[in-house]
């Protein structure tokens, strides 16, 4: 089984010395979560993950969850672990304490999703959409609602999901077939089959809270006549208990390649009482608060696998053997550590340039989107919520792309070792192959990225990013000079190619479409860099008061400038040669 310490170091760290976003400090009922608060959170969160969730990904894996008779049974070990869950406190973190959460915000809840992922996807995904569905129903539900669903779902008594893809539809959900009857009463009639529903049924929740999208039945095709609705697997009556079993049933559980521990269910709707939540045909718009958060996630998920994959792997490189890496220090006889081999170091400091960068990136983005929900100013909020909008499809993409990039490094350190099931590294890089796929495939996220968030009713938000970045570039300390220049260069090709993709998006779509991906990466390999810089700037103005740590951190960086960041060009150039050598070959 692989070993998994919870980054506690690292995480304490950007909470103390990174959260300096003005707006996100003046967030009042923020102003009491004190640094001492959160290492006692974090500190017990690591315990529960190492201890209790760590040991679940493997039997998770060898004694996948299974449809018995109608009912689908978790792996072993899974309801013991979700009830101390739930005792200790952790489906309500980052909820509103007005149905019963904790309210702590997303810079300290973030560092806990990747704790969870890191431990087991697979059980974190029996937790994640229900705090999904929570934001949804919170964000756009009714009160009554709200007070009926709300505090067993956020005790996590109740489970919730999210019900959009069908056999005839994924990403185009306009072509949905589950229909909606509004009945005498107000309620509807939802029929209509779902797959590929995440925690779509199980044995760990005495109910499940499913947000369906469906269309009524005097609403228009496409999209602009979706609605959303919330139906229960068994009804609620009238006093909060769970009465009848809802029309809803499991048809089948997928086989999958990896988070087997997890049911993805096609769910079966037979006029299951329903109840619209928000206006009719705005479904979609609805749905997407909870997607769009779930995106973020998506990407914390990424970041959390591959903190496990370079734990294990920078192990391993300590203790195994082979070969003589011409190191002239070298005292180990025939062979030595693997460690010493120039190509594993780099390996090695690729994962970890890589994994720092993009924790701090995240930290950034969750100081944002606390900002946009909870500031005062309807301006700043507005600033906030635009750059969250910009930079969700490059963590939700580029993190669990390089989480690949970074499982296969591990098993390739490992060697036939790695291959193999006894390790549980090959289980790591099966488990994040679906990270690129769900929410939204990485693909669709970089042309969502390329065409409605560069720029959109509030201005040109990339111009308003680059500007951001630039004007941070102005450094009095000469250490950081050297970083800066290299960043600014970079900052520069990401302003070139974001006018070229303009001109594109104007005068030839396809053009556009094949280079959304290269364009993606370009972006979230500089944001990594600025993140980077931001790191940089505290640890050479503090590197007196913890100098391992910060020197560990200056020559990480270095590392991700000299090596990561270059990629920067060759995504670049690739992109700029167009797509009419694509467009036009003929495929036989």
């Amino acid at each position: 089984m692989p070993i998994y310490n919870a980054p506690l170091e690292d995480m304490l760290f950007l909470y103390e010395k990174l959260r300096d976003n003005k707006n996100y400090n003046e967030i009042d009922k923020y102003k009491e979560v004190t640094t001492d608060l959160v290492k006692n959170i974090l500190e017990e969160a690591a315990k529960i993950n190492q201890n209790l969730i760590l040991p679940l990904a493997k039997a998770g894996d060898e004694n996948p969850t299974v449809l018995e008779n109608g009912i689908v049974r978790t792996p072993p070990g899974y309801k013991e672990a979700y009830k101390k869950f739930i005792e200790d406190g952790w489906t309500s973190l980052s909820c509103d304490p007005k149905y019963g959460g904790q309210g702590m915000p997303r810079t300290v809840s973030a560092f806990f999703d990747e704790m969870l992922s890191s431990a087991s996807l697979a059980f974190k995904l029996y937790t994640e959409l229900t705090l999904g569905a929570y934001n949804c129903i919170h964000h756009h539900a009714t009160d009554e609602i709200k007070n009926k669903y709300l505090p067993n779902m956020v005790e996590g008594k109740w489970s919730g999901t999210m019900c959009l893809t069908e056999p005839v539809c994924g990403t185009d959900l306009g072509l949905l077939k589950t229909k909606a009857v509004e009945q005498p009463d107000g309620t509807f009639k939802i029929t209509g089959q779902k797959i590929f529903i995440t925690s779509g049924d199980h044995d760990l929740t005495e109910n499940i809270i499913h947000l369906v999208i469906a269309r009524a039945s005097d609403s228009p095709k496409g999209t602009k006549g979706i609605s959303l609705f919330l139906v229960p697997k068994f009804i609620v009556k009238g006093d909060g208990t769970v009465g009848a079993r809802n029309g809803i049933s499991t048809g089948s559980i997928e086989t999958k390649m990896g988070i087997k521990g997890s049911a993805t269910c096609v769910l079966n709707f037979d006029e299951a009482t329903g109840f619209m939540i928000g206006p009719k045909n705005k479904g979609l718009s609805q749905m997407f608060t909870m997607m769009n958060l779930e995106r973020i996630v998506v990407g914390i998920q990424g970041l959390g696998i591959s903190e496990i994959a370079y734990q294990n792997s920078l192990s391993y490189a300590q203790e195994r053997k082979q070969g003589k890496s011409n190191n002239n220090k070298s005292q180990n006889g025939n062979a030595d550590l693997i460690i010493e081999h120039a190509d594993i170091r780099k390996s090695l400091l690729n994962m970890k340039s890589i994994i720092e960068g993009e924790r701090a990136l995240c930290f950034w983005l969750s100081q944002q989107t606390e900002v946009s929900l909870n500031h005062n100013d309807q301006k700043i909020k507005q600033e906030a919520s635009d750059m969250v909008s910009l930079m969700t499809p490059v963590v939700k993409s580029l993190f669990s792309d390089l989480g690949m990039e970074i499982t296969s490094d591990a098993m390739q350190i490992y060697g036939g070792y790695g291959y193999t099931k006894d390790q549980g590294i090959e289980q790591l890089y099966r488990d994040n192959r679906i990270t690129p796929i769900y929410e939204g495939t990485n693909s669709v996220q970089a042309i969502d990225l390329v065409f409605r968030k560069l720029v959109n009713k509030n201005g040109d938000i990339i111009a308003k990013y680059i500007e951001m970045m630039k004007s941070d570039l102005d450094l009095n300390n000469e250490k950081l000079k050297p970083f800066a220049e290299k960043l600014k260069t970079y900052i520069e090709k990401l302003n070139l190619f974001t006018d070229w993709m303009k001109e594109k998006i104007q005068n030839s779509k396809d053009d556009a479409n094949a280079a959304s991906n290269d364009y993606l990466r370009v972006l979230g390999y500089v944001a990594i860099g600025y993140s980077w810089l931001k790191v940089l700037e505290v640890s050479y103005k503090d590197y007196s008061n913890n100098k391992d740590f910060y020197e560990d951190k200056i020559q990480t960086a270095n590392f991700y400038f000299n090596r990561v960041l270059p990629r920067v060009e060759s995504h670049y150039i690739s992109a700029i040669t167009g797509s009419k050598y694509i467009m036009d070959y003929k495929f036989n």
